[in-house]
């Protein structure tokens, strides 16, 4: 039976002739949705029309990866057909976005290439099950009106994103959100934050997907139509109305204490306390901000008068300071955290990781058997609560974050609950070093990029390897530090006060919005599905 493309959109091929080429299609647009997020190679160069860097978002790639998912969709025989297309999509993109965990398993953690490639795509394979079952969904589901076929795609991929984001600890890197920092749609971020914009564009891909599959000039018009209004509406929409809460001078510290070093008593340890003790003591400006774990001892392990030197070089004067490093002990439990120094406090402040990583600070039950094949310094460690304090300093109350916590939006909207109290600015530090230099470090700052859109609020990254970098309230990078190189990043950095407008409303319901308006979509399309007979 050939293909029908009559007017209409209840069009798909009920008898494929082959499932082989589709499936290699959809693993290309998987590669070419992961490129989007941070491209991978050298600087993609179009004369006269574009320029993209290595490690940069491209919006426009990725719009065109999803509008050749919805196509292979459309062209499937079955519900059954569309989810295998869309776990090879899934997988393909999910496990070269975070394909740099082979790294941190395999060359730090000395696990066997083999198993650390299994692991990896066995991961990226359990996520892409979500995508499995909303593409299933939509071709069991998807009828012929052209706007409401678009909206149920994006209300089903929406409902895929906020899963892989939220259940089970929650993985959210590499959401479509991300690529389109820099695109027509980034004015939406401070409204309806990264999940409404990645729902967005995937109204976007499946219009595009229209304009290429029907036959009729009149529907390939309203699609381009509807995608046309869309974007412009975009264009239309207001930006925050925060202000300015003055200037903070600040230095960054880069370490770059090798990751195979870095918990060695030998080597890396002495490095890390004299490398940062120095920077510590020496730096001038109002705040000096080291990475994750940057003195990689406990307190009581520390060399006799290292810690009390800290604490009295910032007990005076008009400087302070926030230091990665753990604390508690064997009795009370142990916490990844931040210290913060300053004059006139009787106690150093402290802030404790709350979203722990998996397998890292926390071993899942029944996984012992897979962290006991690394060599990877692992442990159980406690949660911080949440919200915890700011810390306070010259006017400015920064918000802290540790490693991959950035990228729960929801998490970091805790402290705007209080307006008159919310954060002026964001800081997060980590430890990139796990996954050497692939683009890990790069997505990590895309991310910082998103949430300085959400909240319009500066982001400082302190990182040991890289991206060291300061990102100013409308999501610009203002200072960068050159990675895998021991330096120091100095900045000034404007405080901003006042709520956007999906801080508002993300501080009051959390996603739950996002979460029932998806549902109620699909729930409508149900209903569509029941009333209108496929028409063949």
């Amino acid at each position: 039976m050939r293909p029908s493309k009559a007017a209409g959109f209840g069009l798909f091929v009920t008898r494929p002739p082959s499932q082989v080429m589709p499936a290699l299609l959809a693993l290309l647009a998987g590669v070419l949705q992961a490129a989007s997020l941070a491209w991978p190679l050298g600087a993609l160069e179009i004369p006269g029309l574009v320029g993209v860097a290595r490690g940069q978002p491209v919006w426009w790639l990725q719009g065109l990866a999803m509008a050749g998912l919805v196509l292979l969709l459309l062209r499937c025989g079955s519900a059954r057909q569309a989810a295998w297309r869309g776990w090879l999509f899934a997988l393909a993109w999910l496990s070269l976005t975070f394909g740099w965990l082979f790294t941190s398993m395999h060359t730090y953690g000395g696990l066997p290439a083999p198993l650390a490639v299994l692991a990896v795509l066995a991961l990226a394979g359990v996520l892409a099950l979500y995508y499995a079952a909303v593409c299933g969904l939509f071709r069991a589901l998807a009828r012929t009106n052209r706007a409401l076929t678009a909206i149920l795609f994006a209300a089903l991929w929406l409902l895929a994103e906020l899963a892989r984001g939220q259940w089970l600890t929650g993985f959210g890197w590499g959401a479509v959100g991300y690529a389109q920092l820099d695109g027509p749609l980034a004015s939406l971020i401070a409204w309806v934050g990264q999940y409404g914009v990645g729902f967005a564009v995937a109204v976007l891909a499946a219009l595009l997907a229209q304009v290429m599959w029907v036959r009729s000039w009149r529907d390939k018009l309203g699609a381009a139509t509807g995608m046309l209004v869309l974007l412009a509406a975009a264009q239309l929409v207001p930006p925050p109305d925060g202000a300015t809460q003055g200037h903070l001078n600040v230095t960054l510290l880069q370490g770059n204490i090798a990751q195979n070093e870095k918990f060695e008593p030998g080597t890396g340890v002495p490095k890390a306390l004299r490398w940062y003790g120095e920077q510590l003591q020496a730096n001038r400006s109002s705040l000096v901000i080291s990475p994750e774990t940057a003195v990689p001892l406990l307190p009581s392990q520390l060399p006799d008068g290292y810690w009390l030197a800290l604490q009295q070089r910032f007990a005076s004067g008009e400087q302070a300071a926030l230091v990665g490093m753990p604390l508690g002990s064997y009795t009370e439990g142990y916490t990844n955290s931040v210290v913060g120094l300053k004059p006139g406090q009787p106690q150093p402040w402290r802030y404790d990781k709350h979203h722990l990583v998996p397998f890292g600070e926390f071993i899942p039950p029944l996984f012992r058997w897979f962290t006991d094949l690394m060599a990877i310094p692992l442990g159980d460690f406690n949660r911080g609560g949440l919200p915890q304090p700011t810390f306070d300093w010259q006017g400015q109350r920064l918000a802290t974050t540790i490693c991959y916590e950035n990228l729960f939006t929801e998490e970091l909207a805790a402290p705007f609950a209080d307006p008159q109290r919310a954060p002026t600015m964001l800081v997060n530090i980590s430890n990139l070093g796990w996954f050497g230099e692939h683009l890990a470090m790069d997505q990590h700052l895309q991310i910082a990029r998103m949430r300085a859109l959400e909240f319009d609020r500066p982001f400082l990254l302190a990182t040991n390897t890289g991206r060291t970098a300061i990102v100013n309230h409308r999501g610009e990078v203002t200072h960068t530090a050159t990675p895998h190189t021991a330096t120091v990043l100095h900045g000034q950095v404007e405080g901003r006060s006042g709520l956007t407008p999906y801080a508002r409303w993300l501080v009051q319901w959390g996603l739950w919005p996002l979460w029932g308006s998806a549902v109620v979509l699909v729930l409508f399309g149900a209903m569509i599905r029941q009333q209108q007979p496929h028409r063949r």
